[in-house]
């Protein structure tokens, strides 16, 4: 197992999840979000159990100043970072029209600028040493026309495609994970309260199998990770079905 990995959007969700399951593989941690208590608590009940190194990097990813110095750290050849995962983002309104143009762009930035900032930073040191990890978490809306979300994951996923087959020969693999409804407060945070999503019973995956389904993709090499038979029939699916009724489907739930 490698010996640290960074995780952004650490403090809760699929990133605290990730934190864990990697601690429990043994590696220590860098968990960055911009909450600090949340970092830091998380940080002391894993290290409580498992006994690794957690270092709490409290950053706005948005905000240039902070985003340097997740990159710099990325750098640091003294304290190599073996595996980074690309977690944080937030979600909007699907009304492309109706939302405030400026929370468009921090979510293009978040999703698509960031990754590839930090993806860049991380290559540098990993390509040197013949080894390491990237982990990009995207969904499976990547596949399905759903506004700047859909088209901001499907980014993510032709980039790490892309990666993954340009620097696996070096010893460097990059993984875009494509869960479908995850039961986090990824979506209570956009407002809407649990249970109100709109989405079948069956379509929604817990945390632990969606993250575990993912490392051990990740670990085998796959530039594409959908941790969900349900779902990867769903993509499959999206090769067959017209656009319009694509976009129709994309538009349910937030």
């Amino acid at each position: 197992m490698a010996k640290t990995a960074l995780i952004t959007g650490a403090s809760s969700g699929l990133g605290a999840e990730f934190a864990w399951q990697l601690a429990a593989m043994g590696a220590d941690l860098i968990l960055v979000a911009r909450d600090r208590d949340a970092l830091t608590a998380l940080a002391r009940q894993i290290g409580a159990r498992h006994g690794v190194v957690c270092e709490v990097l409290v950053a706005d990813l948005l905000k240039p100043r902070h985003l340097a110095r997740v990159v710099a750290r990325l750098h640091d050849d003294e304290q190599p970072v073996e595996v980074l995962v690309n977690n944080a983002g937030f979600g909007l309104p699907l009304d492309f029209a109706g939302n405030d143009i400026e929370d468009e762009v921090d979510h293009l930035r978040l999703h698509v600028e960031v990754p590839m900032r930090l993806t860049h930073a991380a290559l540098r040191g990993m390509l040197g040493r013949g080894s390491g990890r990237i982990i990009n978490t995207a969904s499976i809306a990547g596949f399905i026309p759903r506004s700047t979300y859909g088209a901001c994951k499907g980014w993510l996923i032709s980039f790490s495609r892309w990666a993954n087959g340009e620097y696996s020969g070096r010893g460097v693999t990059v993984t875009a994970v494509c869960p479908g409804f995850v039961h986090t407060d990824f979506h209570e945070r956009l407002g809407l309260p649990k249970g109100q999503e709109g989405i079948p019973a069956a379509l929604w995956l817990e945390p632990k199998p969606t993250v575990a389904a993912a490392l051990r993709d990740a670990a085998r090499g796959r530039a594409v990770s959908i941790p969900s038979l349900r779902y990867k029939l769903i993509a499959a699916l999206t090769r067959l079905v017209p656009p319009n009724v694509l976009a129709s489907a994309g538009k349910r739930g937030r």
